[in-house]
């Protein structure tokens, strides 16, 4: 069973959007930066068009809870409860950092291919220009 939330907050300056997914491999997090305010209807509207298109973290161990076995209203409270709090959730932080750390060494990578590849052009340039030198004589 797959389960979805979505909390939208204001981290100074932007508002963002946090969506939540939990199934059978864990806790999966996205982070949605928004700008200005949105508005339900605005959010509705990107959920709809842009849901495919999120990029969720690796998943997190999450606890397994049995929610389908709570009292309504306790869910009720629950909810509401939900609503006040203020910040991201302990779980979700962790997937947004192990998110931006695996970003961070695809990024590393692909910089360390790019100047290598660099590197070589420039030996290869080196090398052809030597080789011109030599063909004069």
């Amino acid at each position: 069973m797959t389960t979805s939330s979505l909390t939208i907050l204001f981290e100074a300056p932007f508002w963002i959007g946090l969506f939540e997914r939990t199934d059978q491999e864990g806790l999966h997090v996205c982070k949605v930066t928004f700008g200005a305010e949105p508005t339900d209807k605005e959010v509705l509207e990107f959920v709809d068009k842009n849901w495919h298109r999120l990029q969720f973290s690796q998943g997190v161990k999450a606890a397994s809870s049995l929610e389908n076995k709570k009292n309504p209203k306790r869910q009720l409270r629950e909810a509401k409860k939900q609503m006040r709090s203020l910040g991201i959730g302990t779980k979700s932080q962790q997937a947004l950092k192990l998110q931006q750390e695996q970003n961070k060494t695809e990024r590393k990578k692909q910089s360390k291919a790019e100047r290598e590849a660099e590197k070589q052009r420039q030996f290869d340039l080196r090398q052809v220009k030597k080789k011109e030198k030599h063909k004069g004589h």
